[in-house]
Parts: structure tokens; C-alpha cells; sequence
């Protein structure tokens, strides 16, 4: 029988929810995370919002380590479970600049906000796109860490920004719903000119 350590699994206020977990893990320790497929606008698929997590049991742990391992290979700094066609709201975040600190948002939802900021925005599902987008500069959330424990936290800079954009992703929204109709458009007929010609060079 193989030894391992359970010691980087935050301990849940519930005994039951901290024998689920270990279950979980124990379970799932040789999963071979997995790259997914990043939906790519104008997919309308991206339209779909994403449903709450009743429990964060194996198959979710499983999806997050999955979802970071895709983060990683695509060089983002944010992905929610939407746009790699999954609706549940799920977010994984790393803005270190090792990209070795990844954060998990299960079921996030933004209580307050206040302020106002522009910041430059790009997306893993918009690739090649960026511009100047209006934010709430802090803001207060509600969400689940990866071992199910209720958290709120204050969120701001580009933290608050990064969760302001996933959680629109829970919402069926990309940051370019965000621009003027006439850029909508011009996006659009890029992306579906790129993909073709992707296509048609595979």
C-alpha cells in the first residue's frame, strides 16, 4: 500500500464534508489531470449560465484540477467552467507570477461592489482581442473554497477584476458583450475567418 500525505487539504468545519473529501481523494490521487477544449466566441455556447454545485464531491475536484492543468497550457490567468462547455459555477484563478498559486471560486457571488476602474481585458475564449473595460474596483464575494467551506472575501485590482469577468463567463457573457455593436461585429467576422482558415489548414 503507497503512503500519502492528505496534509494539503484544508481541514472543513464538517466531519462529514472532511471524510468526503478524503474519500474524494483517495479516490481520485492517479487521475491524469486533462487538457479541454476552450470554447471560442462567437460559440453560443458560451451563452449558457452556468448552475450552482450542491456538493463538492470527486467528479468536481476532478473537473478543477482539469480546468487548472487547461489554465496553465494556455498561458491564462482565469477560466470558468463555461467556456470549456461545462455549466457550473466554477472559477479557477492564478495571478501569481509563477503561475503555481491557483485559486478556486465555487458558486461565486458578488454581495457589494463600489468604485469604478478601466482596465485592459483579454480572454482565452476571445484569443487575440483586447480592450479597455469598465470594472467595479472592489468588491465583496461569496463563494466555496475547493473543500466546500463557505468563504467571503474582499476583493481588489486585478483580483476584482479577473472575478468580475469569470463570474459574467457563469453568466453567459463575454467581455466584449461590454463594447459597442459595430466592434461585436468586427470581433465576430475575425475569429470566424481565423477559425475557418484553421480549419481548412488542419
Amino acid at each position: 500500500m503507497a503512503l500519502i500525505s492528505l496534509s494539503h487539504i484544508e481541514k472543513p468545519s464538517s466531519t462529514v464534508q472532511w471524510l468526503r473529501l478524503v474519500f474524494s481523494h483517495l479516490l481520485f490521487q492517479d487521475h491524469t489531470m486533462a487538457l479541454l477544449d476552450i470554447l471560442i466566441y462567437p460559440d453560443q455556447r458560451l451563452r449558457q449560465r452556468a448552475i450552482a454545485v450542491d456538493e463538492v464531491d470527486a467528479g468536481i475536484l476532478n473537473l478543477i484540477d482539469d480546468m487548472i492543468e487547461t489554465m496553465y497550457h494556455a498561458s491564462g490567468i482565469g477560466l470558468a467552467a463555461v467556456q470549456i462547455n461545462v455549466a457550473r459555477r466554477i472559477v479557477v484563478i492564478d495571478l501569481s507570477e509563477t503561475q503555481n498559486e491557483p485559486r478556486v471560486f465555487i458558486n461565486p457571488e458578488i454581495i457589494e461592489q463600489s468604485g469604478s476602474q478601466l482596465h485592459e481585458e483579454g480572454c482565452l475564449s476571445v484569443p487575440g482581442i483586447f480592450a479597455e473595460i469598465g470594472r467595479a474596483e472592489k468588491i465583496k464575494i461569496n463563494y466555496l473554497n475547493r473543500n466546500g467551506k463557505p468563504i467571503t472575501e474582499e476583493a481588489d485590482e486585478m483580483l476584482a477584476v479577473c472575478l468580475q469577468h469569470e463570474i459574467d463567463h457563469l453568466d453567459g457573457k463575454v467581455f466584449v458583450d461590454r463594447l459597442s455593436r459595430l466592434k461585436q461585429e468586427r470581433i465576430k467576422k475575425r475569429l470566424l475567418k481565423e477559425a475557418k482558415q484553421s480549419a481548412n489548414n488542419a
